[in-house]
């Protein structure tokens, strides 16, 4: 798992779907592959009243990535400083083992580059001091990007001030020059 974790308020997400538009801009995607997705279902009753149900799915960037596992030319990676699951797309044959491997369908096929793309927090925004895109153009700030902290009952957002590792600058809030505002 990464030491960083999307969280996403389901009470005020509207579905919008601003995260996977900007999400997809960021990683220069046109129609088809998404990183990130949102899903709704319902409507659903909710106290008498017809509500939809908007779950944000991300990467998870899990501990022992499945995708990274299957992938036989080392395209899929996961690094070492912060768990962040990636692409290198220089090393992606686009052969979908990674796709086949993942049980949340994250990786996605590219059919513009015959390769697959998948989350990863927006590491070239992350490593630049950044927000994720998709926390970035968030219209309700729904979704935050947050530290997270290996405990004995798993991984748990933590406050910075008690993570053992320097977080980048995004995670302490600062104001940074961004060209997606």
């Amino acid at each position: 798992m990464s030491i960083y974790a999307l969280r996403h308020d389901e009470a005020s997400c509207i579905g919008c779907q601003a995260c996977e538009v900007h999400c997809k801009t960021n990683k220069g995607l046109g129609p088809g592959p998404s990183p990130c997705k949102i899903i709704s279902t319902g409507p659903i009753d909710i106290g008498g009243v017809p509500r939809v149900r908007h779950t944000f799915m991300p990467c998870f960037h899990c501990e022992e990535a499945w995708c990274v596992k299957a992938c036989p030319t080392g395209a899929m990676k996961k690094r070492e400083k912060d768990g962040i699951v990636h692409v290198v797309a220089a090393l992606c044959v686009g052969c979908k083992s990674c796709i086949t491997a993942c049980p949340w369908g994250t990786p996605q096929w590219d059919p513009a580059t015959n390769k697959v793309v998948k989350c990863d927090y927006c590491m070239d925004r992350v490593d630049a001091g950044l927000e994720p895109a998709c926390v970035t153009k968030c219209v309700t700030g729904c979704n935050d990007c947050v530290s997270a902290c290996r405990t004995e009952h798993g991984w748990t957002p933590v406050a910075q001030s008690e993570h053992p590792r320097q977080a980048p600058q995004w995670i302490r809030k600062l104001e940074l020059e961004d060209p997606l505002t």
